[in-house]
């Protein structure tokens, strides 16, 4: 059998990029459908939709939205974790602080704060750095927002992920979860979300290798269709997901 190139370092680093993007990992992320309710209750969106418009929607997303934002948060927290214990928590926070100001709705500020406190709980009892133990008195006191992907960063960081295969398992994780909340919505079905979520892997790639060495004063967001879908859905009286 020929060596393998990457080594076993990669392989783990690799293997915990599929446990924290699984869609198992219990920071609550199942619960949102990042507009697409409002979308498919507007008419927007049909049930079912063209695989073709699914896939626009989804690439412009995370060429427009995740990436600039959370991807880059993201970068910029594992960048600052120079190892398990150490942390440059001037970058961090600014990451943070910024990340926040740049999701617009209510619901997507709030559900990743939650999303990120749940994350960190869970990160405390199962990876317990002094970088990330110490991020969490920030965030407990108050000093830092706590993302969910600056939670994540740090994270990623400590337990020997490579930043550009962190950036791009968020990606990842975020494409997952829409087509998974497109299924339970109605507007696909499961073969066509698996063909979709297919179709954007090289957008995902490009948006992780643009997002990966940039500095936090570079994070952005500039999806106004699906942030006026997530304001909207937080006057909904019936709904299926929290945002």
């Amino acid at each position: 059998m020929p060596p393998f190139l990457g080594g076993a370092d990669w392989l783990t680093g690799f293997l915990s990029v599929l446990q924290l993007s699984d869609s198992a990992f219990p920071s609550g992320r199942y619960t949102l459908s990042y507009g697409l309710e409002t979308l498919v209750q507007s008419g927007f969106l049909a049930t079912p939709s063209d695989p073709r418009a699914l896939s626009a929607l989804l690439r412009d997303q995370v060429l427009l939205g995740v990436a600039p934002s959370d991807g880059v948060a993201l970068a910029c927290a594992h960048r600052a974790t120079a190892s398990g214990d150490s942390l440059d928590l001037e970058c961090v926070t600014e990451a943070d602080e910024r990340l926040t100001a740049v999701k617009l709705p209510r619901e997507a500020r709030e559900t990743s704060a939650r999303t990120g406190r749940a994350l960190l709980r869970i990160a405390k009892s199962v990876f317990p750095t002094k970088a990330l133990l110490h991020y969490a008195d920030c965030v407990a006191s108050g000093r830092s927002p706590g993302n969910h992907a600056v939670v994540l960063g740090i994270l990623s960081a400590s337990v020997g992920v490579p930043r550009l295969e962190a950036v791009a398992g968020e990606l990842f994780a975020f494409s997952a979860a829409w087509v998974a909340a497109g299924v339970r919505l109605a507007v696909t079905d499961h073969s066509t979300a698996q063909a979709v979520l297919h179709d954007v892997r090289a957008v995902t790639a490009e948006a992780a290798m643009c997002a990966v060495d940039k500095d936090p004063d570079a994070i952005t967001s500039c999806t106004p269709l699906p942030d006026v879908a997530a304001m909207r859905h937080e006057e909904t009286q019936l709904r299926l997901f929290a945002s």
